[in-house]
């Protein structure tokens, strides 16, 4: 028997647009929706007639290339993700019980993770209030004897003051991490990011600019990790150095795991960077007219927008608005939801969570991070949202009245 109560969301398959309907056939536009170039299939496709599906084959090694061209690194490797690839950092940086990686608190959970995993204490600094990046003016106080590295995040594309922490950690003889999940394609000073500190990940998650549903990368900025790295990724094996003919057998010579993706991942993947320039600027110019319609609301001091410092060249990954409160952010999240569009927070602080009390600690107060979590609401943006941006202003501004 057919039963009248709403059984949540359904996709419309008949409707070639990005809607979701429910009951009530009100059409919700989504915070977002991956992006397909339309190659991605004749790349698979191609990938399953050579024969090899396993990793690092033929995609594989362009992939690694092509990173290897677009940011400067020694040498980039693929992984399942960019979790796996924060793994590998911690991985080669030999960290024992007890040692200490400084960074940020407003970040996912990976960030922390990959460090705790091998026993050492993630300890949270504050943020900046302009960029909501690592306040590196905090960094110093934070290095103890125990500090070996220091874990920079670039929020939402935007570059961390690297000039500031390499010189800092160069000091104290410390390594720099960039987690530059949200960053492919990103400058500071005209540098990639990801390729700045001694080690970078990458992510290409379906929420990321460049995707691959599920996937990441490790970039070396030299040769002094690059070596190890691959041996890591192949479960701590000598395997690529036989297969390249630079010895006559391969063993096991180092702690490692299974980090290499699937060919058929690198082959979609491939599909995305032979087009990566065209979405960096179709995203830019969806960003900068969220930029234009916000920039009335901030004049009236309903809104805070996104501060693109002059040095930094940002990849559009997200657009967010701060506003005044807890409250405030609740209600628009809702009103927006009344209209037909998904807007949504972001990170709960690491140093609140039950494992971050647990496993790191902060280092001085918190308070910019506080803020920026219960005030920061982000708005739809990807690849298409361009014919929706009218509906989303009309929503935002109703919502924002």
């Amino acid at each position: 028997m057919a039963s009248s109560s709403c059984r949540g969301p359904s996709v419309d398959q008949s409707s070639p647009s990005p809607v979701t309907r429910t009951c009530r056939e009100r059409i919700m536009i989504p915070f977002n929706k991956p992006y397909m170039t339309g190659r991605e299939l004749w790349h698979i496709a191609q990938a399953h007639a050579n024969g090899h599906l396993s990793g690092d084959g033929q995609f594989t090694k362009r992939c690694h290339a092509w990173l290897e061209q677009n940011t400067g690194a020694n040498r980039a490797l693929l992984t399942h993700s960019c979790t796996s690839a924060l793994e590998m950092s911690a991985l080669l940086l030999d960290l024992q019980e007890g040692d200490e990686v400084i960074m940020p608190s407003y970040t996912f959970v990976s960030t922390a993770n990959a460090f705790a995993l091998r026993g050492a204490v993630p300890v949270f600094v504050d943020i900046r209030a302009d960029t909501l990046n690592l306040d590196e003016r905090l960094v110093e106080a934070a290095i103890t004897p125990r500090t070996k590295a220091i874990c920079v995040v670039h929020y939402a594309g935007v570059a961390c003051e690297m000039d500031t922490i390499m010189e800092i950690a160069a000091r104290h003889g410390l390594v720099v991490v960039e987690d530059a999940a949200q960053a492919i394609m990103s400058t500071y000073k005209g540098r990639p990011l990801g390729a700045i500190g001694e080690m970078g990940a990458l992510s290409f998650h379906e929420t990321k600019n460049i995707i691959s549903g599920e996937g990441g990368a490790l970039l070396c900025r030299d040769s002094q990790y690059a070596e190890r790295a691959e041996i890591i990724r192949e479960k701590g094996t000598n395997r690529s150095r036989f297969f390249r003919g630079q010895v006559d057998k391969y063993t096991w010579v180092d702690r490692g795991s299974s980090f290499l993706p699937g060919e058929i991942t690198a082959a979609f993947l491939m599909a995305q960077m032979d087009e990566a320039e065209q979405i960096n600027q179709r995203r830019l110019a969806i960003w900068e007219r969220y930029n234009t319609w916000a920039r009335q609301h901030a004049d009236q001091g309903k809104v805070r927008l996104p501060t693109i410092p002059e040095q930094c060249h940002h990849n559009a990954h997200m657009y967010y608005l701060l506003l005044p409160s807890l409250q405030a952010r609740t209600a628009f999240i809702a009103n927006m939801k009344a209209s037909g569009v998904q807007t949504v927070f972001h990170y709960i602080p690491l140093h609140s969570a039950p494992a971050g009390q647990a496993l790191g600690r902060p280092h001085g107060a918190m308070t910019v991070t506080d803020t920026v979590s219960d005030c920061l609401v982000r708005l739809p943006l990807w690849i298409g949202v361009e014919d929706h941006l009218d509906t989303i202003f009309a929503a935002a501004d109703k919502a924002l009245s």
